[in-house]
């Protein structure tokens, strides 16, 4: 259930449909209830209701339909191109982001049913010359004009924020909001340290390999389903992929250790319910993937580095999300997921990022990129200083040091900054690093 409703989600189609088949349903019940209504000569008990006949009732409702639909295919073309021009430009993987946002889906839920209303209720009107007496839904008429009225000012609020989210800093500050939705999904703050987390063991001997029966990336694990099997089976299951690794059809997917006894049957029921509890998908997605977002925001600071876009300002930007997210990262309990049996047994370890690997996925590459570009290099060494500030004491020293003696080094080289400069980087690192955050003057 839970699959389905993150596909749902994750789609642009689910809003739109539900809003034809609601508009369905209205254009055929209100119809229903202006003959329910309907008085002698043609009056209304209602007032302020369309008061023209059937021939003006026809025309009013073709034109909302035919000009929705019109307004509807040219805004989205245009959306399209646009969508695909800041793709190229930033990164491919936001146009994810743009099929998953609520004023997209919900405008073109209003065009498209504005539009079937607009269609079902047409097909009602009837005049002198059709069989019958003549009928003019002047309800439906009236609130097919009202929900025209609202799609036409859905449209430009749709427009003003497709303006705004085609601004390289909202697409930061959207992959930053999704990321921290990751977060809390995934990995909620408590109160036990890394440290405190119960230790676990895997059985000793040489575990049995699980290969994969299909290519993809991780995108969804049961864990407890896989738990479970394994404890029926008495074997242990380690995942050999994260949440949003790539895994190749005949590699492996799992280790597991299976009971002594009967081992080959414990391992293919286990193999069953690895194939039915890992999810694999053509495309990451952030639903729990706590590294992809980070990965958004690195593609972005990266692009803007090219030789094409030659844009330092954007990736100034880009490294002080990527700081935020590195830095709410390194705090939160980075450590596998252990699920054990009743009686403490391990059954299923899934393995997750560690921090030093997110580090270097944050830095590696932009640093890559960064020589000659001196208010670039200025904002690594700040990134490294405000994740040493973070960071748990004595978790990433060696790592963060090393990094900045690369940043010293390619800012040396490329740029003319002068060794005094870098020298004072190292000094706030190593402050930080043991939490002191000196003031400076003015």
């Amino acid at each position: 259930m839970n699959r389905l409703w993150e596909r749902l989600r994750g789609s642009l189609w689910p809003l739109p449909v539900l809003a034809v088949v609601l508009a369905i349903g209205l254009g055929v019940g209100l119809p229903a209830l202006d003959q329910t209504l309907g008085q002698p000569g043609g009056e209304h008990p209602l007032t302020f209701v369309f008061g023209g006949g059937p021939t003006v009732a026809r025309d009013v409702l073709a034109a909302i339909a035919g000009s929705l639909i019109s307004v509807t295919g040219l805004t989205f073309s245009f959306t399209v191109v646009a969508l695909q021009l800041s793709s190229s430009q930033h990164s491919p993987r936001l146009l994810q982001t743009f099929v998953t946002d609520r004023v997209v889906q919900s405008t073109l839920a209003a065009l498209v049913g504005t539009f079937v209303y607009a269609l079902t209720v047409l097909r009602t009107v009837r005049t002198d010359q059709s069989e019958g007496d003549a009928f003019v839904p002047r309800l439906s008429v009236t609130v097919g004009f009202v929900l025209t009225v609202l799609s036409v000012i859905g449209l430009v609020l749709f427009l003003g924020h497709l303006a705004r989210s085609l601004r390289v800093e909202s697409m930061l500050r959207d992959v930053s909001e999704e990321a921290q939705a990751t977060f809390d999904r995934e990995l909620p703050h408590d109160e036990r340290g890394a440290d405190d987390a119960p230790a676990f063991g895997l059985p000793e001997g040489e575990p049995s390999i699980v290969p994969a029966a299909s290519s993809g990336f991780v995108v969804d694990v049961d864990g407890p389903r896989v738990a479970q099997a394994a404890e029926d089976a008495g074997a242990t299951v380690l995942l050999a992929s994260r949440i949003g690794d790539s895994v190749v059809a005949g590699t492996p997917l799992a280790h597991v250790w299976p009971a002594p006894a009967g081992a080959r049957a414990d391992v293919d029921a286990v193999q069953r319910a690895l194939e039915q509890g890992v999810r694999l998908g053509f495309e990451r997605t952030p639903q729990r993937d706590v590294a992809y977002s980070l990965r958004k925001s690195v593609d972005i600071t990266v692009r803007a580095l090219s030789p094409g876009s030659n844009d330092p300002t954007t990736a100034v930007h880009g490294l002080s999300h990527i700081s935020a997210l590195l830095g709410e990262l390194v705090t939160r309990p980075l450590r596998p997921t252990v699920l054990r049996d009743g009686s403490g047994t391990v059954r299923f370890v899934r393995p997750q990022w560690d921090a030093p690997e997110l580090v270097r996925l944050g830095v590696e590459e932009p640093l890559q990129f960064a020589g000659g570009q001196p208010a670039v290099l200025r904002r690594l060494a700040a990134l490294l200083r405000e994740l040493a500030f973070r960071a748990p004491r004595g978790s990433l020293d060696d790592e963060l040091v090393a990094l900045l003696v690369r940043v010293g080094e390619l800012a040396r080289d490329t740029t003319g900054i002068e060794r005094a400069e870098t020298e004072r980087w190292d000094r706030a690192l190593h402050d930080a690093l043991a939490g002191r955050w000196p003031a400076e003057p003015c």
